[in-house]
């Protein structure tokens, strides 16, 4: 009688975990290899054969990679994988019924977010280095699923990029395809420093605000952004700078403020999630919030995209 095959040795995946804990790029790789067989049967018992499951295997890594640094007992991380993979397979499902996704693993405690949680380990730099060798089609959608906090779910990602949601999907199925080669490709390579770039980023953007309550923002455009920056809603383009300082100017005038949430920065694409703040006497001048979508090029910014955040629905008043 031939021998049963072992699954993973525990004191195997502890030491591997804990290794990529520490940021070591090919202890992961071969943590998720060795649990591969397993992930994918968990998939495939929820969700049956198809094409979903490959969709659900590259999430889960993606996951994975975010939220290593979460894993408590290194010994325990096969049960951890295959809960990372049940909750992406539960949000696809969800998805298919048109109902708002919510984060495919909830957050810590401390509630950190995604992003924070990447800023956290030794892998972010790689990570960022893999993203930005992605094509501009693909990063944006990559960026705002899994790095952007207001801007996740497959109907705004549609929205904020002007495209079906069925592209939104293929696209991100492709990103994610793309987004484990460039991590094979880049793992040896010097990294850019994410945690830096992203508090510069933090910084302009308070900056950029404060500049524009004193009336300078026509010298802040000037200066960052290329005289011929386009001004882009749901995917199309409506001005210029010209606009841009119009717009600004307008809200201004009218009483609204933004403060400024969230801040994702890449070295081609920097989002920058604002509150909205109306004045008391208009509180439904604008929408509760704004997302700054800024493509870069030669350090300086060329097209910038709004996507604003939905407004809440009033209850209906009592007769």
């Amino acid at each position: 009688m031939s021998a049963i095959p072992k699954g993973p040795d525990p004191a195997q995946d502890a030491a591997l975990t804990l290794a990529a804990q520490s940021g070591d790029v090919s202890a992961l790789a071969l943590l998720l290899k060795q649990h591969a067989p397993g992930m994918r049967a968990v998939a495939l018992s929820v969700l049956g054969p198809g094409p979903d499951v490959d969709d659900v295997m590259q999430e889960a890594a993606l996951v994975a990679l975010r939220r290593i640094v979460d894993v408590r007992d290194p010994q325990a991380v096969g049960p951890w994988l295959h809960m990372v993979v049940r909750n992406c397979c539960r949000t696809l499902l969800r998805a298919s019924r048109r109902v708002e996704t919510m984060t495919a693993v909830p957050l810590p405690a401390s509630g950190a977010t995604p992003e924070q949680v990447l800023q956290s380990h030794a892998l972010r730099d790689w990570v960022w280095e893999a993203v930005e060798a992605l094509s501009p089609t693909l990063r944006l959608p990559l960026v705002l699923r899994y790095f952007s906090t207001e801007v996740t779910s497959y109907q705004q990602i549609a929205e904020a990029c002007a495209v079906p949601v069925s592209t939104v999907r293929s696209r991100l199925h492709q990103a994610r395809g793309a987004l484990a080669q460039a991590l094979t490709a880049t793992a040896d390579s010097a990294h850019d420093d994410v945690a830096r770039r992203t508090e510069a980023s933090w910084q302009e953007a308070r900056e950029t605000l404060a500049a524009a309550e004193r009336g300078e923002f026509g010298k802040v455009v000037k200066d960052r952004y290329s005289p011929e920056v386009a001004l882009l809603a749901g995917g199309r383009r409506i001005g210029g700078a010209g606009l841009m300082l119009a717009g600004m100017d307008g809200d201004l005038a009218a009483g609204v403020r933004q403060r400024p949430l969230h801040v994702v920065a890449g070295r081609s694409l920097v989002v920058w999630e604002m509150e909205l703040v109306n004045p008391p006497d208009d509180p439904d001048h604008c929408p509760p919030g704004v997302a700054w979508i800024m493509s870069l090029n030669a350090g300086r910014f060329d097209r910038v995209s709004l996507y604003h955040a939905a407004r809440l629905q009033k209850a209906p008043a009592e007769a």
